[in-house]
């Protein structure tokens, strides 16, 4: 056995030089086969392992260059995330996301197989799963979040042929400000445009329940709506008063 101790500096130059090592090279490196004694030495540093290859690769947190999304990947092949695990990552990224994922998706952009991950993380209430387009599609577990998420890939599914990028997220942007009032009207307003079936339909696009758009489309045949004032009372122009004419002295009063 080599009897040299090294230290973690040492540990610091030699992933410099390789820039990423897997625990065996790092084993043979420091003369140990012990996976404690490497993890002892790796505290030392500021450190990242893969969430790919079961976490077996090593860098150092000031070589890895992260990416706009938090990804980092060296020669293709060992992958790197500033979130952390797999599992992190992908909660991270369905979290932050304006319209959830499909799996597909996930790997297409994480460049490795994320579907039992994906389903330890709704197991435990990390993420949610919902069927959109016979497909699952990954949420966030908070309700809030999960419903624009949904509201969002709705919109795009459906219209990902009519619309532009700059169109539907000005329709996301304009639903987001509603209160409840004007969505049921705006949905009752689509649904009396689409006809038959339009409850439904809208319902569906828009995430609201069906008897909730048919509301807004009866509401609004029938007139039954009560109008806000636009303008405070006393608020626009103010009234022009009549002038009279001063009467002549000699007139009559």
């Amino acid at each position: 056995m080599r009897s040299t101790v090294y230290h973690a500096d040492d540990l610091e130059r030699f992933l410099m030089r390789n820039v990423v090592a897997t625990m065996l090279e790092i084993q043979d490196f420091l003369g140990t086969p012990v996976y404690k004694t490497v993890l002892r030495k790796l505290k030392q540093l500021s450190y990242r392992s893969s969430y790919s290859h079961g976490g077996s690769y090593y860098t150092l947190e000031k070589i890895a260059q992260f990416d706009h999304r938090g990804l980092w990947s060296y020669n293709n092949v060992r992958f790197f995330s500033e979130h952390g695990t797999l599992m992190s990552t992908l909660q991270h990224f369905v979290d932050e996301s304006h319209s959830g994922y499909f799996a597909d998706e996930l790997r297409q952009s994480l460049g490795v197989s994320v579907k039992e991950s994906l389903l330890r993380l709704v197991g435990n209430g990390q993420v949610s799963r919902e069927k959109v387009a016979n497909r699952y599609l990954y949420c966030a577990a908070k309700s809030a979040p999960r419903k624009q998420q949904l509201l969002s890939r709705n919109l795009m599914d459906l219209a990902e042929h009519e619309l532009s990028d700059e169109a539907k997220a000005a329709i996301i942007i304009f639903l987001s400000i509603l209160d409840e009032k004007q969505r049921r009207l705006y949905a009752g307003v689509e649904a009396i445009k689409y006809g038959l079936g339009g409850d439904k339909w809208i319902a569906g696009l828009l995430g609201m329940h069906p008897q909730t758009v048919a509301r807004g489309r009866r509401e609004l045949l029938a007139g039954d709506v009560e109008v806000d004032r636009a303008r405070k009372a006393g608020g626009g122009r103010k009234p022009v008063e009549k002038k009279h004419r001063r009467s002549s002295p000699g007139s009559k009063h």
